[in-house]
């Protein structure tokens, strides 16, 4: 991280199921799943909704982010609200399956063979709408974290070396071990404040501007707001703000606007927090009497034609993934191996689809279609080379035409 001015106004630095047709239709479709899987990876906000401006002590931005950064909350219970509007297309359910499919885990839930419980394919319905979460800890080994939908609800349990997914719309329970879930999505996607925070505060360095914009009351706690700015042209992420709990550190809200403005395109906050330490019945499991149970090990064994099945094609042809440029203006670049978007006249109903969803652009490196939204943008050109980023088109036109 570069260093920051300690001048709280002064900038860090100046320099429904994946059925076969669909599945192989996925590699024409990766612009959407790029652009999902990023939204839900990137932490990247002026707009805090709060109560109050509680009368705190001065501080700077770089005393800020080391308060975040020696936050030692490791008991705690609450519930969050998380909203997301990247402004997507609808596919019918197609982008969910893709996403489920690019996590790289076999067996993704819509797959006969594999889980609904799966956490690395019922974790990105976070990536769209508005959901609740309970969660909770009580150190490094024991988590507990509950999405519930209208009339049923899913778990992801941490207990020591067992990790628990059940689905009770479907009664369906996944079970692996710390050492078999090493690296799973259930690590990656992000579900609370302090996961988009850790996520943006990589972002910070000399491309940044950091300041503290006064205080909030989040979850009747009172916090500071720590705001995130890329001072580059060209990228769509307009500002980042985080309430850090006053007393503890912990991030407590996270807001993200798109430099187009309007809605927030992501909105993470407690409602309810506290930090005592949790029942310990709160992170025990037994799966319910008839539940289907599918074990980890299961399904990292597939053979491989099923692995191909649940979306491996896709994982596969994000090998060779490179990123260019720097800061808020990186851009993902990887090339399909010639598998550009087909044509409306050679793809036939397939091509006319897709191309309707993006915009048609040309430049020195040929012709290709954007696919868009609020946040992150992809380019594929027609020879099959992909651009994607939360940069806006003309930056992803710039990029094809540099390294033509």
């Amino acid at each position: 991280m570069a260093p920051i001015d300690s001048d709280d106004n002064r900038t860090a630095g100046e320099g429904e199921d994946l059925r076969p047709g669909r599945r192989r239709a996925a590699r024409y479709v990766v612009p959407v799943a790029v652009m999902g899987v990023a939204a839900a990876t990137i932490g990247l906000v002026p707009a805090i909704a709060d109560s109050g401006d509680p009368d705190l002590p001065k501080v700077t931005a770089e005393q800020l982010i080391e308060k975040i950064a020696k936050s030692d909350v490791e008991q705690l219970s609450g519930t969050v609200k998380i909203t997301t509007d990247l402004g997507l297309p609808d596919l019918g359910g197609l982008e969910s399956g893709l996403m489920s499919g690019m996590s790289g885990t076999p067996g993704a839930a819509g797959d006969e063979d594999g889980s609904a419980a799966d956490p690395s394919a019922k974790l990105t319905e976070l990536v769209s709408g508005t959901h609740t979460l309970r969660v909770a800890a009580d150190g490094p080994d024991r988590q507990k974290l509950s999405l519930l939908e209208n009339a049923a609800e899913y778990s992801l349990i941490h207990d020591g070396k067992d990790v628990w997914g059940y689905d009770s719309k479907s009664n369906e329970v996944y079970h692996s071990t710390t050492s078999e879930s090493a690296g799973q999505p259930e690590k990656e996607a992000p579900a609370t404040p302090k996961d988009f925070a850790d996520q943006a505060l990589k972002a910070v360095d000399d491309t940044t501007s950091v300041t503290v914009d006064g205080t909030a009351q989040v979850a009747g706690r009172d916090a500071y707001r720590l705001v995130i700015k890329p001072k580059q042209e060209g990228s769509t992420v307009g500002a980042v703000s985080i309430a850090v709990d006053a007393k503890t550190g912990m991030p407590l809200k996270f807001t993200l606007t798109p430099t187009s403005g309007g809605a927030a395109v992501v909105d993470a906050g407690f409602t309810q927090v506290s930090f005592a330490k949790p029942d310990a019945s709160t992170f025990d499991f037994t799966p319910p009497k008839g539940a289907k149970v599918t074990e980890g090990d299961e399904m990292t064994g597939a053979p491989e034609h099923e692995r191909e099945a649940a979306g491996g094609d896709v994982a596969e042809e994000l090998d060779g993934l490179k990123v260019i440029g720097e800061g808020w203006n990186s851009i993902a670049t990887f090339d399909t191996g010639g598998q550009g978007l087909p044509t409306a006249s050679a793809g036939g109903d397939l091509g006319g689809f897709l191309g309707s969803f993006g915009d048609q652009v040309k430049g020195d490196f040929g012709s290709g279609t954007v696919f868009k939204t609020r946040l992150v943008n992809a380019l594929i050109t027609d020879d099959g080379k992909i651009y994607a980023g939360a940069v806006t088109k003309d930056a992803l036109v710039k990029a094809a035409d540099a390294a033509r």
